[in-house]
């Protein structure tokens, strides 16, 4: 089973009550499914939990606890249960366009409600029973993030090719009704669902506000391995710019009848039209984040302020490497602190994507093997700066497999990951060095987190 108990924190109120290796099989007689179930039931201030043995007998045993504090268990399986894999085939999935030869969980697409609840994940809801419908709408599951695309749904069957996904645009009105909150992204794919197709789309997910949160808008992402898939071009500055016009048209009524803009464009979107980032004002609460959203600007607004407030930087030389979409951003920031501490001296070097192909400029899917090629002779100084969103939090190892100490073997110098935010960036340069020690997570976990990347 996958409620089996794997370990017990020692803080748990279960202590001393329960052993691995039982199962939690209900929790004030509400039958334990999955994870969504354990956390939902068991959230009350007094509970009574039933659990198996390993022999098969079960016992009741009664809980107080403060309200909301988690019983501390670790299971099995993270979600209690097998984890939904995709039924779709959309035609602009990322995961199909990966190269042959990485390891096996870079190709498992996940699909799964759960996962958007606890991680962030998006999902297009074709997976979903009428039972799990209700049982979110019951349970208050929110916010859930989906993948929507098209509101049309003849568009929406044809471009996940999956006969039910026309079927979730009222599943997604329900939830609406039912208070449950969505944020909501479409992959824009050029001749498919941009024009007309992405107004009416705007259109539909505006009537369903408040439900639906926020949207955003990002491009088809496009490597070099689309040998026998669907044929979709990329944006072109003119296409970007049409897309960024509707959309902003389009998010400044929302602004004025909502209070909110509702509608975002991914920053890839303005750097393929050549057309500078939003103010900081204009992307609110930067809802859409993870999505690309505003990134970049949040990135220049938190490296400014931490070099207003800082302190004489050490001066020891450094680098940082980062992808073709970050690099002008790097660059002004590098730029901007040198001209304030003439002790501070950086190079900022962009890394082509020759691995996925050089249509992909993000860092975080920068490779070890493209970062040493490029890189190999070049003045790095004494320490080198790179996203942390390049490697696995787990082995610390890249796409590709190269392992972050092997990286720094090869180039002749230490690497430091940073987390994506300018305070993080500015203190690495000042000498103020990240740690490389991260704590392990499951591959399960690793896996769902990256796949959320996918934009299905």
């Amino acid at each position: 089973m996958d409620s089996i108990i794997k370990s017990i924190d020692g803080g748990s109120p279960l202590r001393h009550k329960v052993r691995v290796g039982e199962s939690v099989i209900a929790i004030n007689g509400n039958k334990i499914i999955d994870v969504l179930d354990y956390k939902f039931f068991s959230y009350d201030a007094d509970i009574t939990v039933t659990v198996r043995s390993e022999d098969g007998k079960e016992r009741e045993i009664r809980v107080r606890k403060p309200e909301g504090m988690d019983l501390g268990l670790e299971f099995e399986s993270y979600l209690m249960d097998k984890p939904r894999s995709c039924a779709n085939k959309c035609v602009f999935c990322f995961i199909d366009q990966l190269p042959p030869g990485m390891r096996k969980t870079m190709y498992f697409k996940d699909d799964d409600a759960r996962l958007s609840f606890l991680l962030g994940n998006y999902i297009t809801l074709t997976n979903l029973s009428k039972r799990e419908i209700e049982r979110i709408i019951a349970l208050r599951i929110s916010p859930i993030n989906v993948s929507v695309h098209t509101t049309n749904k003849a568009l929406r069957c044809m471009m996940l090719n999956n006969p039910r996904a026309g079927e979730t645009i009222d599943v997604m009105r329900s939830f609406a009704e039912n208070g449950i909150t969505m944020n909501c992204q479409i992959v824009c794919c050029r001749g498919l669902n941009d024009g007309d197709e992405l107004l009416r789309t705007m259109r539909d997910l505006e009537e369903m506000y408040p439900g639906v949160h926020s949207v955003s808008v990002v491009p088809f992402g496009m490597t070099d391995y689309r040998e026998g898939l669907y044929p979709i071009e990329p944006f072109t500055k003119e296409s970007a710019a049409a897309v960024l016009d509707a959309v902003e048209s389009f998010s400044e009524k929302c602004l004025e009848k909502h209070g909110t803009r509702i509608f975002f464009c991914g920053d890839e979107l303005y750097l393929k039209a050549g057309r500078e980032l939003p103010d900081e004002e204009f992307y609110e609460e930067y809802t859409q984040l993870e999505n690309g959203v505003g990134m970049l600007r949040l990135m220049e607004t938190e490296f400014m302020s931490a070099l207003k407030l800082s302190d004489e930087p050490d001066g020891v030389p450094f680098s940082v490497a980062t992808g073709a979409a970050a690099y002008p951003l790097m660059k002004k920031l590098v730029c901007t602190a040198e001209a304030k501490y003439d002790i501070l001296k950086g190079n900022v070097y962009q890394i082509d994507n020759d691995f996925f192909g050089r249509n992909v400029t993000v860092a975080g899917l920068i490779t070890g093997r493209d970062l040493i090629n490029q890189l190999k002779g070049k003045e790095l100084g004494e320490r080198l700066f790179i996203s942390h969103d390049m490697l696995r939090r787990d082995e610390m190892d890249f796409l590709d497999g190269v392992t972050l100490e092997e990286a720094s073997r090869a180039l002749g110098v230490p690497i430091y990951p940073t987390e994506c935010d300018g305070f993080a960036l500015w203190d690495a340069m000042a000498g103020e060095l990240p740690e490389v020690c991260i704590p392990r997570i499951s591959e399960e976990t690793e896996y769902y987190k990256y796949n959320q990347n996918g934009r299905r």
